[in-house]
């Protein structure tokens, strides 16, 4: 398991990559247009929709020289702007791993695995 370990005056704070990935699946699912999180890999082509517990299985990501990247894999709402969705996918995730975990994101990837209805 990788984590960041921070020294500070009072102690020591580590961050595990699964809260990482916790934290940027949640951030998805409340994003307009996210039905929710996909698996990584296609099923008999079908994109497994991912309950709460297991956020983290449709987020894979990377840590080098104290940045982080992301591959975010995500089911989006029929009738909705794929391209519009992403974007706010980008934005939202990347502004709450750095201001919760103090890491900087260098790169974050979408990639719809499906369209549903809501």
């Amino acid at each position: 398991m990788n984590e960041e370990t921070r020294e500070e005056h009072l102690g020591k704070i580590t961050i595990c990559d699964k809260v990482l990935a916790d934290l940027a699946g949640l951030t998805c699912t409340h994003c307009y247009g996210v039905v929710g999180m996909a698996s990584q890999s296609f099923h008999e082509g079908v994109a497994e929709l991912l309950g709460r517990e297991s956020l983290h299985k449709g987020v894979r990501m990377r840590r080098e020289d104290g940045k982080v990247s992301f591959n975010l894999y995500v089911i989006i709402e029929a009738g909705i702007n794929i391209a519009e969705v992403a974007r706010n996918l980008i934005e939202q995730v990347k502004y709450l791993v750095e201001s919760c975990s103090g890491l900087e994101v260098e790169e974050i990837q979408v990639h719809v695995q499906g369209v549903r209805e809501p």
